[in-house]
């Protein structure tokens, strides 16, 4: 058993008003608990019942020993990319659809949190993306992902042609709407939907996916986690876009470089005890639906 959490943030803003009771639920059994609960302070303007302290993410991954985080995946990425930089423990109470990653039932959500709050829990490290733009050798952008790092067109329905350097090693060219490159996270995500493969969270890792590729032969690609993949476009006209899960957009030129590379920052993600992976895995996707 490790040690009882003694400060804990209470994370994630509704898509639905139900979720907030899940909130309220947490916040008075904590609170009765004698432990210090720090709301994120976005909740304020959601949030009916009174409450001692709110807080940023960043005050909470610096005050607080776990983070709950009540919603669905992107609430789950959100908190993530922000509490990676501290020492944070973080799990999640589904309020959300699938919930890979959130994986506590707001229906029993006392019941499965009160072994966890005690120190009964099991460490699942998760490891980020880094993406970094450049211009004439320049650093001017970058971001993290959990997921995926995607890469675009501006415009809807153009294919762009791209180089890839993995390890700066001129690799392949292709020309498709589109380039996902996803974390072992992100391997049940949108990878996942343009055809790429599932892998099991604690490969060291990456996935490369082309999204409707101008060819049959084109297939997706993993590869060792620990390598660089650098991104030319040097017949593309177009501009580009690279989303960070989905919720951070950034703007590219034809003429940028874009390098991609494991982040050195993890989030501390943790489970129950009975926690199953592949059980989760199989429940999510109705692999244990008979289809017959």
């Amino acid at each position: 058993m490790q040690t009882p959490f003694k400060c804990i943030g209470l994370i994630g803003l509704p898509r639905k008003l139900e979720a907030i009771e899940t909130h309220q639920v947490l916040y008075d059994w904590l609170v009765k608990l004698g432990i210090r609960v720090l709301v994120e302070h976005r909740l304020a303007e959601h949030i009916q019942f009174p409450v001692s302290h709110y807080a940023s993410l960043e005050t909470i991954g610096q005050q607080a020993d776990l983070a709950i985080v009540v919603g669905g995946d992107g609430n789950m990425l959100r908190s993530a990319r922000y509490l990676s930089p501290y020492k944070i423990k973080v799990i999640g109470v589904n309020r959300g659809n699938l919930g890979f990653l959130t994986d506590i039932s707001h229906e029993q959500v006392i019941e499965q949190l009160s072994p966890v709050i005690a120190g009964e829990y099991d460490d699942d490290p998760r490891f980020l993306l880094e993406v970094s733009i450049y211009d004439k050798g320049n650093l001017i952008n970058s971001s993290f992902a959990v997921n995926e790092i995607v890469v675009t067109p501006n415009t809807v329905a153009h294919m762009i042609d791209y180089d890839v350097y993995i390890n700066e090693r001129n690799a392949f060219s292709q020309r498709a709407d589109g380039l996902i490159i996803a974390t072992p996270t992100g391997s049940t995500a949108y990878s996942l939907s343009a055809g790429g493969p599932i892998l099991a969270p604690h490969l060291d890792a990456l996935i490369i996916t082309p999204m409707f590729p101008h060819s049959l032969a084109v297939r997706p690609l993993v590869i060792k986690g620990d390598v660089p993949i650098h991104l030319k476009f040097p017949t593309t006209a177009l501009d580009l876009n690279i989303a960070c899960d989905s919720q951070i957009i950034l703007p590219v030129k034809p003429t940028q470089d874009v390098i991609i590379r494991r982040s050195s920052y993890e989030f501390n993600l943790i489970h129950t005890k009975d926690y199953d992976y592949f059980n989760n895995l199989s429940t999510k996707l109705g692999w244990s639906q008979k289809m017959f």
